[in-house]
């Protein structure tokens, strides 16, 4: 199987009688106000639907079709007109994409004001699960859940992933689920260490199993190399902090969410920052710190940490870092050029285990979709559905998506194998680099809204290094997925209680977990910092959210 690296970072109708009560039940069990069944739509009648929609089919609307999209734009791939991609959906599907351009820097916040103002296009991609819950609340998008039974591929890898559970946990208030996420066959974290593991092996290092084995490896290393630095982040310390967090017992950086984590004793969620668990996290890199072993700058620098980061790698002046399997080859191709091809050895490795165990963040959900309330009333809705079901969920349209068209772009062999073609190059997955066509740049494929979202283990595999294999195996094989915390839908007038209340809580941790990390605050502070954090409204805040969980669970 040919492999490459990742890619690089930056950073989501017919309703027959049964469906229609399996909502209202839904919208029963949770609490929420019911609504009347909505008016059945027979596809017969529809002009662009297909009829007879399963599993497996290709979508192909019966008349041409334009439906509008939110692209985000990035700097280094920008949209061109001329992109096969969009031909080849519209050869495809009969559906023409007509977007609506916000570029990568702001693109969350010029989302936000579009949805607010009823001017987003119809699909909203690049979501995240969360994303949605303020403009689900507002009614600003559509209730997806009330549709599901139109999405077969949706149905079929939900049920062969076993993703039941964590579906139904997005649902609302109201019963509803209102985004679709992409859908991923394993559960792997993408961001972890890259660590040099010659170096590690020179120095007579342990395997980095725990964060106190990796520890003991930075001291061996910093004692051959003192004026290293030899751990660092690049992402202002959200990355590491992020997956670091599961292992203490809670979450933090980028995965810090609402700042709530279950506490299975207790039966109730409790404020991660203030937790038992955050604070020895917070203990344990604020040790590394004082020791000279953790990169200070890789945690403040907001323009281009990565980029620093990376040229101290190449310098030799770190030796583990966070980053997605991508990274991999852009340390290595730095490297190449300071220390010499074949005289390194870069791996990626499991999140290593600590005080809660060997636990990772559950990852069967990325990017997927959310679609903006005016859709739901175009005649062409019900073909609308079916187009993202395939675009999003059938295997033919994510291999198109990720490799373009097979026998032009790429060839399949009999065993799944796919070889991109000679003229052909995906540059930033170091694939055929000498091929004249890049399909990311030149022709739209690999794009990062749409591909990525929902992946078989083997199209994952089919763009990655044979080293990112051997991390998906050590993962599956060492470590546990965190179980999905219990829902506890906010109705919209909780959820601006919730906002108001628990924007300065999270100012407040950020702020102080930065500052106690990098020493510019004394650990011995550390319950005055709880006071403050409590000062500000936490226990009205947890209220909130307890009691939205204990009124979902009465309901059950």
């Amino acid at each position: 199987m040919q492999h490459t690296t990742q890619t690089r970072h930056g950073v989501r109708r017919r309703l027959a009688a049964t469906a229609a009560a399996t909502a209202l039940l839904a919208v029963a069990a949770c609490g929420g106000d019911t609504e009347e069944p909505k008016e059945e739509i027979d596809l017969e009648e529809s002009s662009t639907a297909m009829a007879d929609y399963a599993a497996g089919d290709t979508f192909k609307a019966q008349e041409p079709v334009t439906f509008s999209m939110l692209w985000t734009d990035w700097p280094d791939y920008p949209v061109e007109d001329s992109w096969l991609l969009f031909d080849e959906i519209k050869k495809r599907t009969n559906v023409d994409l007509e977007l609506t351009h916000i570029p990568f820097s702001d693109a969350v916040e010029k989302r936000s004001l579009l949805i607010s103002a009823g001017d987003a296009p119809y699909i909203i991609p690049l979501t995240y699960t969360g994303d949605e819950r303020q403009f689900a609340a507002s009614k600003a998008l559509v209730p997806l859940s009330d549709y599901e039974d139109m999405m077969p591929h949706f149905q079929k890898y939900v049920e062969e992933w076993d993703l039941r559970e964590m579906i139904d946990n997005l649902r609302q208030e109201d019963g509803k689920y209102y985004m679709m996420p992409g859908l991923q066959e394993v559960s792997a974290p993408v961001f972890t260490l890259i660590i040099r593991q010659d170096i590690f092996d020179e120095v007579g290092a342990p395997a980095p199993e725990t964060w106190a084995d990796l520890e003991e490896g930075l001291k061996l290393i910093k004692e051959k190399y003192p004026d290293s630095y030899p751990l660092a982040d690049g992402f202002e310390g959200q990355s590491m902090l992020n997956y670091a967090a599961h292992a203490f017992g809670t979450v933090a950086g980028w995965g810090y969410g609402q700042g709530i984590f279950w506490n299975e004793e207790a039966g109730e969620f409790e404020y991660a920052g203030t937790s038992d668990g955050y604070r020895d996290m917070v203990e344990y890199f604020r040790g590394l710190v004082d020791q000279g072993l953790l990169d200070t700058e890789s945690f403040t620098a907001a323009n281009d940490g990565m980029g620093t980061v990376l040229e101290k790698v190449a310098a030799e002046k770190v030796f583990a870092a966070s980053g997605a399997s991508g990274t991999v080859q852009e340390f290595g191709t730095a490297l190449n050029e300071t220390v010499g091809e074949g005289n390194y050895e870069l791996v990626q490795i499991a999140p290593p285990g600590g005080p809660a165990g060997d636990i990772i963040e559950p990852r069967n959900f990325w990017h997927g979709f959310m679609l903006s309330a005016k859709a739901e009333e175009d005649p062409n809705f019900p073909a609308l559905i079916q187009f993202l079901d395939w675009l999003y969920y059938s295997p033919e349209a994510r291999e198109m998506l990720q490799w373009g068209i097979e026998g032009q772009t790429y060839t399949k062999a009999e065993d799944g194998t796919i070889t991109i073609d000679e003229n052909h190059s995906l540059d930033n997955f170091n694939i055929n680099p000498d091929g004249e066509i890049d399909i990311k740049k030149d022709l739209g494929f690999a794009s990062d809204v749409l591909a990525g979202a929902t992946e078989s283990r083997e199209l994952k595999e089919s763009y990655n290094p044979d080293q990112f294999v051997e991390y998906l195996d050590a993962v599956l094989s060492s470590r546990t997925p965190r179980d999905p915390f219990p829902p506890a839908p906010l109705n919209e007038s909780e959820l601006e209680q919730a906002s108001l209340l628990g924007t300065p809580i999270k100012d407040t941790v950020d702020t102080n977990t930065l500052a106690f990390i990098l020493g510019q605050r004394d650990m011995s502070e550390w319950d005055a910092y709880v006071a403050e954090v409590e000062g500000s409204g936490l226990q009205q805040y947890l209220d909130i959210i307890n009691g939205a969980h204990e009124r979902w669970a009465s309901n059950q």
